[in-house]
């Protein structure tokens, strides 16, 4: 069997299905890629058990077809510092052997058969599936992870929340301090649906999927997903389990609203937040008609700052706590030019949303707040 490839297409379906491939392996054979050559196409497949992404190139040419699995590491040091040229890949499945021919020289090293390589899960019928475009779905993703928790008692908080309802499908993600809640109006079902993606293949997602438009077909039933994009399919298992009911710890009625620049208020808080309490990353907001007074304190260190900033503030003066690493976060994967902070009390959590929405979206965050020692 023969084949010839583009170094640069291969080098980056390569780098990106590395990352499915886990450092700890159940089975020898998940250390290596699995290559299947048919009908003018490359098809590469990688796996650590619980997640399979499979990714498939146009090949330049070939003669034969067939499978074989190779070592990643070695395929991945073979290829990633080579120009873009075009390779010819020589295969022997009879003598186990593989030779790349690039210009100038050429690799050979040997393979293995590709019987024992796992089989990528196939979906039953009549699944929950939902269509979403690529780019939507990638931004969604990279809005939420941030939020996702590490927490062995509750694994459910540690991926991301897939809830379709008849209005909309809601993109979540909390650790139980902050909440992202993303909804897309496009994407609906008369037929109520969830699952619970865990981070890894979130991160695999947002790595592959580009904003080109494509539909993203997402089948998933109560333990498993298939997600089919443009270059390829991804299988993983899913986190089971309740989602907690994130709809009510979202305050409903918030008369406090403060519109601020987004990038002047998360630069405010870069340069205060080092001056504040390197535990308790307390950042002091002292809210006044016209102005936004940011305040942090390390009364052991005896460091403190202050800054005021203008803002567009309709409420009655408060004082609220927040963690500053927290709120940084949320500014920072927002990305609207200003946001609405919308806030009831200083004990209930606020509200920050951009004050324009993505089209047909509905993005909302949230930040319990923390405890003042003294409320002036």
């Amino acid at each position: 069997m023969e084949f010839t490839i583009s170094s640069n297409a291969l080098s980056s379906r390569l780098q990106t299905l590395a990352k499915v491939i886990s450092s700890k392996n159940s089975l020898p054979i998940l250390e290596c890629f699995l290559f299947e050559v048919n009908n003018g196409s490359l098809t590469i497949t990688s796996s650590d058990s619980e997640n399979m992404m499979k990714s498939t190139v146009a090949l330049d040419s070939n003669s034969g077809e067939g499978a074989f699995a190779i070592q990643s590491q070695t395929m991945l040091d073979a290829v990633r510092e080579l120009p873009e040229q075009p390779l010819t890949v020589v295969v022997d499945t009879e003598l186990a052997t593989i030779k790349v021919i690039y210009q100038g020289g050429e690799y050979n090293f040997t393979i293995m058969g590709a019987a024992e390589y796992p089989k990528m899960l196939t979906m039953p019928e009549n699944v929950n599936v939902i269509t979403i475009d690529s780019g939507v779905l990638a931004a969604n993703i990279n809005r939420s992870i941030f939020a996702t928790a590490q927490d062995e008692l509750r694994p459910v908080m540690n991926g991301i929340y897939f809830d379709l309802t008849p209005d909309a499908l809601a993109i979540v993600a909390s650790d139980g301090h902050k909440l992202v809640r993303n909804k897309n109006f496009m994407v609906k079902s008369d037929s109520p649906a969830a699952f619970i993606l865990p981070k890894k293949p979130a991160n695999l997602l947002r790595s592959v999927l580009g904003k080109d438009g494509c539909d993203v077909v997402i089948k998933f039933d109560g333990r498993n997903a298939e997600v089919t994009f443009d270059e390829g399919v991804l299988t993983c298992r899913l986190i089971e389990g309740r989602y907690p009911n994130y709809n009510s710890v979202i305050p409903v009625a918030n008369p406090n609203q403060l519109t601020i620049d987004r990038k002047a208020l998360l630069s405010a808080l870069k340069r205060v937040l080092p001056f504040g309490s390197k535990s308790s990353q307390l950042v002091k907001f002292k809210l006044d008609a016209g102005s936004l007074v940011i305040s942090s304190e390390d009364i052991d260190y005896a460091t403190k700052a202050r800054e005021t900033i203008l803002c567009d503030y309709a409420g009655q003066k408060m004082s609220i706590g927040f963690k500053g690493s927290s709120l940084t976060e949320i500014l920072s994967n927002l990305d609207s030019e200003q946001v609405t902070v919308e806030l009831a009390d200083p004990s209930r959590a606020g509200i920050i949303v951009p004050t324009e929405q993505p089209e047909n979206e509905d993005v909302l965050m949230l930040l319990m707040p923390m405890l003042l020692n003294d409320a002036n």
